[in-house]
């Protein structure tokens, strides 16, 4: 199953970026380094122990919010997406007959315009018999 908490994450962007930045707050000053001609960074002393065993609480909280957040709020915002499309997709094709791709495109126009079938779209779904 995908679990879906990249949406959380960047629904919290900056507060993602902000509890990555206090390890590197907290590392930086340990580390002593130097430019390269290259645009590189050369460091200087032992930091293996700092990446090893780094105190990773913020990040774990971090990660526990937007979980709990996915939990709570999108994975029943989706489903609820899912079984509309499905009543959708159920009660069209028990009127006609159409591909799943033009059946997907009417359910996102509907959707984007709070289930009125635009004035363009009306008009270019009729087609003459000449």
């Amino acid at each position: 199953m995908v679990f879906p908490v990249s949406a959380a994450i960047l629904d919290r962007i900056d507060g993602y970026r902000r509890t990555l930045e206090t390890y590197s707050e907290r590392l930086l000053p340990l580390i002593k380094w130097e430019p390269t001609d290259k645009g590189n960074v050369r460091v200087l002393n032992e930091t293996a122990d700092h990446y090893r065993f780094f105190d990773a609480t913020p990040h774990a909280e971090f990660l526990y919010e937007c979980v709990a957040r996915t939990i709570d709020v999108d994975l029943p915002a989706e489903a609820k997406y899912l079984q509309g499309y499905d009543t959708f997709k159920r009660q069209v094709t028990d009127i006609v007959d159409m591909p799943d791709g033009t059946l997907d495109l009417l359910f996102r126009f509907l959707r984007q315009n709070t289930g009125v079938l635009s004035k363009r779209g009306r008009q270019k779904g009729v087609r003459r018999a000449d």
